[in-house]
């Protein structure tokens, strides 16, 4: 028996609000959810129909009390659930839950195993709030480190970001919690968002914005897609129809449901014939009565109208079959929180201090040590059960240690030469000084992109003040993209990227500075050395309502790798307390057709004193292509542990998908026989072996281009 919330709103006064909400529940008529869809939608009214493709409000889709058809509620994430109390209201505070780390942190893990067990605990948590879909992960690319939203994203790299976020969707949903991959497509900046029309070539279109999301609709099957706020060439993402239908839901073969973002809908006639399902929020008597008109005179097909409820029921009634309510180990999710926390913060810069070893007196400084930065700002934010202090954990890990504390700098950009005296007689006298720095919160939010990427002038200046009198001194940083640190790099003796780190953040820390975790995150996105370095810089963000992807297929290390510019660190990059070997390098064959597999093999070996985690990572290089590649790309990784002495054959596997790329006058991927470089590093820059493969390519396709003078190599 399936229930619904009713709430009426009487007309009674009160200081603060003209409406007094009474909820009360009633019984629906058992209904056969998936084998009755079609009887269903012919019982249907065109007003129901209509209605069921609009929300009921801001967090619920419209239930039909008629036939027995529940609401769907629905949460903002994606590294926590966000329950509002009512759905049906705005109002209220979020009930607690557990802040994950933000996808920054998750994808610096490299971990996809950490990721399933992390959707698995956001399920039980969506179960115990009553939420029926949880609207995430973010999959868009980091085109450009000025992304205001790039903490909620995964990587510049779309093997990476489909990988990851593929399992976490299928941790998710394998407890029968859905999921809504967003932002589908192009969400690559906050500058007009609601508005701006992104020029993307086809084929950067479908090897860089749409290869992630292709992995996940292919691989785990979300149970929903979310449309992005801006257009994508001309078109606004709810209303096209070439993105939505002819790519998503016939050439991916999508059988969920999509739904907009939160007001992303323009046309709501035009969005339903473009391909757009169920919009969100609601309700809205006008868009439903503008459907309602269209199928009446015959400007919106009803057939079309049809296949949204089809899809709309579907996913309601799949919904509807994992009871919801209890509770969830708050314990036990906030040290999943900490343990991811610790395997995706890295190791920048370590000059012989870190672990520290049981120091007798320690000056920590910043205002984020006592106010932790864990998290970003905007719809993604989360109402923590319990947040560690940065502070807190240093003296419980310091064993005794006499600690000083000073705030050092505000969140406040003003310059404050006390606070910086301050901190500089407190970490002369100590043994070791400790600068927590977070960015400020607006340069970390949703809405919002940054204008640069540095730190304030304070902390800068905090930084090289302390340095300057203290040589024993780490900087944990706390953001969630790349910071440049040009003028400042060489003077501490360590540099932690411990990123929007959840609500534990603050323990995994502590326990990665005093050694009891071994680092062993790896950057998931280049950090440049200053901004006009960045691929996207000539053409971000856009004029005249129009943002122009001019760098094609080279953002991130692809740019940065083929034009060899320097950088302040490198895609895949990270330090470890403890060293690793690299030997044997092989392939399970040297030549392949493109139906079959190949294995890349390699013996590692940790041949430090302490045990740790490594990822191996592997790049595919074409040497000759008729259209223009990237010098290398991530192609696959394994994490792998080793205690100290021990070695370990790490087997990763490569695929038709490892040596194709999207050829636009074919209109797919497609493989070229030839040479293939096969590269076993520990970042894109560095690389231990290097391994020929040659390709024999099975494809029968027609010849439409004059290749002979557009072969590069």
């Amino acid at each position: 028996v399936y229930t619904m919330k009713i709430v009426l709103y009487l007309g009674v006064f009160t200081p603060k609000t003209s409406k007094c909400i009474i909820a009360f529940t009633k019984p629906f008529a058992k209904v056969n959810t998936m084998t009755n869809l079609e009887t269903l939608l012919k019982e249907m009214t065109l007003e129901e129909k209509a209605a069921l493709c609009t929300g009921a409000g801001p967090w619920t889709t419209k239930p039909i009390e008629r036939l027995g058809i529940p609401g769907m509620i629905m949460s903002d994430g994606p590294h926590g659930v966000r329950r509002i109390p009512n759905e049906y209201t705005w109002e209220g505070d979020a009930l607690p839950a557990t802040c994950f780390p933000t996808a920054a942190c998750l994808a610096s893990t490299w971990d996809a195993d950490l990721m399933y067990t992390l959707g698995q605990a956001l399920a039980k948590e969506a179960i115990a709030l009553k939420v029926d879909v949880l609207l995430g992960p973010g999959i868009n690319m980091k085109r450009s480190p000025l992304g205001g939203r790039n903490f909620e994203y995964f990587s510049e790299d779309p093997f990476l970001a489909g990988k990851m976020a593929s399992h976490l969707v299928n941790g998710i949903q394998s407890l029968g919690v859905g999921t809504s991959l967003k932002h589908f497509a192009a969400n690559n900046q906050e500058y007009r968002r609601f508005s701006i029309n992104a020029k993307i070539d086809e084929r950067t279109l479908h090897e860089i914005y749409l290869a992630a999301f292709e992995t996940v609709v292919k691989n785990s099957k979300p149970w929903t897609v979310m449309c992005a706020y801006n257009k994508l060439n001309g078109y606004y993402g709810s209303e096209n129809y070439h993105l939505l239908v002819e790519i998503l839901k016939k050439k991916w073969g999508f059988e969920g449901m999509v739904i907009s973002d939160w007001g992303a809908v323009h046309d709501r006639v035009a969005a339903l014939a473009g391909g757009l399902d169920l919009e969100m929020p609601g309700p809205n008597d006008r868009r439903v009565k503008a459907v309602i008109e269209a199928v009446q005179n015959g400007t919106l097909d009803e057939g079309t109208l049809d296949e949204s409820v089809r899809r709309i029921l579907a996913t309601v009634f799949k919904a509807a079959q994992t009871p919801k309510g209890g509770t969830f180990d708050q314990t036990a999710h906030h040290e999943l929180a900490r343990q991811i926390a610790s395997e995706g913060m890295i190791l920048l810069k370590n000059i012989g201090i870190l672990p520290l070893n049981k120091p007798k007196q320690l000056a920590v400084i910043g205002a984020a040590a006592k106010q932790a930065h864990f998290q970003g700002g905007g719809s993604s934010h989360i109402n923590p059960t319990i947040v560690s202090e940065p502070l807190a954990a240093i003296k419980h890990f310091a064993d005794g240690a006499v600690i000083t504390y000073c705030e050092g700098y505000t969140e406040k950009e003003n310059y404050d030469q006390v606070l910086i005296d301050e901190a500089v007689n407190q970490a002369r006298s100590a043994e070791v000084a400790l600068i927590y720095i977070a960015l400020p919160l607006e340069k970390d939010s949703e809405g919002i992109d940054r204008s640069d990427l540095d730190l304030t002038v304070q902390q800068i200046a905090l930084i090289q003040a302390v340095c300057a009198v203290q040589p024993n001194t780490v900087v944990i940083l706390n953001n969630g993209a790349p910071i440049v640190m040009g003028e400042w790099i060489n003077a501490p003796a360590a540099i932690l990227e411990a990123w929007t780190m959840g609500q534990a953040g603050g323990d995994a820390i502590a326990e990665i500075l005093f050694g009891k975790v071994n680092p062993s995150g790896k950057l998931a996105e280049t950090f440049p050395r200053k901004l006009s370095d960045t691929p996207a810089f000539v053409n971000w963000p856009g004029s005249h309502r129009e943002v122009n992807y001019g760098e094609g297929i080279f953002i991130g290390y692809r740019y940065y790798d083929t034009k060899d510019i320097p950088v302040q660190f490198p895609f895949g990059y990270g330090l470890s307390y403890t060293s690793f070997a690299y030997n044997n390098a092989r392939l399970s064959a040297t030549s392949i057709k493109d139906t079959e597999k190949v294995a890349v093999l390699i013996d590692v070996t940790n041949t430090g004193k302490m045990a740790g985690k490594e990822i191996v990572q592997v790049y595919v290089h074409d040497k000759k292509s008729v259209l223009i590649r990237p010098q290398k790309e991530l192609k696959g990784f394994a994490k792998v542990a080793l205690e100290p002495g021990e070695t370990k054959s790490v087997s990763i596997p490569l695929d038709f998908s490892s040596f194709a790329y999207y050829h636009p006058d074919h209109d797919r991927w497609i493989t070229e026989s030839g040479e293939f470089e096969i590269l076993v590093g520990t970042s894109s820059r560095n690389i231990h072996a290097r391994l020929g493969l040659t390709l024999e390519s099975t494809l029968q396709l027609p010849s439409t281009l004059d290749i002979s003078s557009t072969i590069f190599d």
